[in-house]
């Protein structure tokens, strides 16, 4: 398990703070699960700010990922908060915030451009059980629960869509469309009986392909989240965050 991590994407960035063809190869792929996230939070915000912000969600995510590929804002990235979902949070906050300061500047007349992606202090505090409760943003973000979902919905459908393509692969792909409802929720005894007769299954021979599916979903789930740590103690509590934000 440990020489695996040594090689998961987001070691690889940390490690390299960027600067190497691998670790931007990396950087690129966790990018990749995270883009529509962050642009939904961004376009959250936005809708918040109303008329403060003439901004495209679209165009300042663009934006918020060019500046972090390109950029060297991983420099000063703390090994020790290892998950690569509570830098990018931190980054785009940090990163909407000089985009509001920017607007500022110009409306007074000014015009410096502040580019710096380094995340700030996470806005999630405590309570007495040792849960991380939201609190009310000063600059107006979307809760970090949103974020959080979002980007639990989309490492799921990253998933389904791996499943699919597997089963197209093998040709089982209109198998997979009925039994892929039963991958995140359970339906009833009898629509599972209708589901088997379906595919011409029986129903012993349907709980296992069921099982079977969950199982492969699960694998490709912690194996998208694997990327995303810095140590391999890390990734149950990251499935387990990812459950509760569903």
């Amino acid at each position: 398990m440990s020489h695996r991590f040594q090689t998961t994407h987001w070691t690889q960035v940390v490690a390299a703070r960027g600067q190497s063809p691998e670790a931007k190869d990396a950087l690129r792929s966790l990018c990749d699960t995270y883009y529509s996230p962050v642009e939904l939070f961004v376009q959250r915000y936005i809708a918040a700010a109303a008329s403060k912000s003439s901004h495209d969600a679209r165009d300042l995510t663009h934006e918020f990922f060019a500046k972090l590929l390109e950029g060297q804002s991983l420099q000063n990235v703390d090994r020790n908060r290892g998950r690569f979902r509570s830098y990018l949070l931190g980054a785009v906050k940090h990163f909407l915030t000089d985009i509001r300061d920017r607007e500022h500047a110009l409306k007074r007349g000014g015009g410096q451009i502040i580019q710096s992606l380094s995340a700030p202090a996470d806005s999630a505090i405590a309570n007495p059980s040792g849960a991380a409760i939201d609190v009310a943003d000063p600059d107006g973000f979307p809760p970090d629960s949103y974020f959080d979902r979002q980007w639990a919905l989309a490492v799921v459908q990253q998933a389904i869509d791996t499943l699919r393509a597997e089963a197209e692969s093998n040709g089982d792909a209109a198998k997979f469309e009925v039994l892929q409802r039963w991958l995140v929720t359970p339906s009833s005894h009898d629509t599972a009986i209708d589901a088997a007769r379906e595919l011409d299954m029986s129903d012993g021979a349907f709980k296992v392909a069921i099982h079977r599916l969950r199982k492969r979903f699960r694998h490709i789930v912690v194996a998208k989240i694997t990327t995303t740590v810095d140590d391999p103690i890390e990734v149950q509590d990251e499935l387990n965050y990812l459950i509760n934000a569903m």
